[in-house]
């Protein structure tokens, strides 16, 4: 798939090497369709490895696809330049107004905290609140999909005896195999995770409009989605490269203290041998599955009918399962 982005991000080298059909805003605008609009809220502190992770799996599809990508206004990153930020990033006042195909929002090490007391907060829910008229589809990962169900449904998290890291072993949903989200998936698949909180599936099932798709008897519930299909949430890092979580833990490890060394993930768990790298297959086919069924084919043609669309067909949307 052809990704337009911005022709001096840092990612687009990167990509390029792989052999990912990146395409840059010159070449874009001599063809005449309409891409997808995404909008990506990234929130995790190393914001321009996790560009490339998650423009690495966008790729996957033949549709041409547009990213925005949205910084928190309200809060100062530390990891990432001001001057990276000023040139690639927008903030929620400059979009507020847009509409998009598609909302990714990223994880954030932030876990420990409640939700309130997150600097950026209020300034998150107001998206949250935004998608819910401007965005045709949301997707979730670790920290925001606990955030979002928590906001959305009052979902609460839970704190763990210890952080759960590694890659584990998910089994899918039999009851829910048609839904199209897991189309290709295997019964059995791995995700990297990597948290200290957890959300619980007797809280999840008490709401009607929520499926759990996949879940891990080591990692608890991955995958939720609302059976119309607005919105997805993993609690997972399908989108992790294959040395992050080493990468975390050699980090820890440095702070001192306690450290879990990541399960299921170097050989023979010695942290000096290879890392088995299994989850890569699932987690392209998971976001080309929310791009091709729950995007691209779903969606309105022109964005500016997305408002009259989720306010005159809610209860179709919500009667309806995809």
């Amino acid at each position: 798939m052809p990704i337009k982005i911005p022709n001096d991000l840092p990612a687009s080298k990167i990509l390029k090497e792989e052999n990912i059909f990146v395409m840059d805003e010159t070449r874009a605008l001599s063809q005449r369709i309409r891409p997808l609009k995404l909008i990506i809220v990234n929130i995790m502190p190393t914001k321009i490895v996790t560009e490339t992770q998650l423009l690495r799996l966008l790729s996957n599809t033949p549709l041409q696809i547009e990213v925005d990508w949205l910084c928190m206004e309200s809060h100062n990153s530390k990891n990432t330049s001001q001057e990276h930020l000023m040139e690639f990033y927008k903030t929620f006042n400059e979009i507020k107004d847009n509409k998009y195909d598609g909302l990714i929002v990223t994880g954030a090490p932030v876990e420990k905290l409640k939700f309130e007391d997150v600097d950026y907060w209020d300034e998150l829910t107001n998206i949250f609140d935004w998608a819910n008229t401007n965005v045709f589809s949301s997707f979730f990962i670790c920290w925001a999909s606990q955030a979002s169900l928590y906001y959305y449904y009052g979902v609460e998290k839970y704190q763990l005896k210890e952080k759960l890291t590694g890659v584990y072993h998910h089994h899918t949903n039999p009851e829910k195999m048609r839904r199209r989200i897991l189309r290709g998936f295997d019964y059995q698949f791995y995700a990297p995770h990597s948290r200290y909180t957890a959300v619980k599936k007797e809280d999840i099932e008490k709401i009607d409009s929520l499926d759990i798709l996949a879940s891990s008897n080591d990692a608890g519930v991955y995958l939720v989605a609302e059976k119309d299909g607005s919105r997805f949430f993993v609690t997972g890092h399908p989108e992790y490269d294959p040395d992050t979580l080493d990468k975390e833990y050699h980090r820890d490890l440095a702070k001192g203290g306690d450290c879990v060394m990541p399960k299921n993930y170097y050989k023979n768990d010695d942290v000096n041998d290879e890392i088995l790298v299994k989850w890569r297959s699932h987690a392209y086919l998971l976001f080309s599955n929310w791009l091709n069924y729950y995007v691209y084919q779903n969606t309105p043609y022109n964005l500016d009918d997305l408002l009259k669309m989720k306010t005159t067909n809610k209860g179709a949307l919500n009667n309806r399962v995809l």
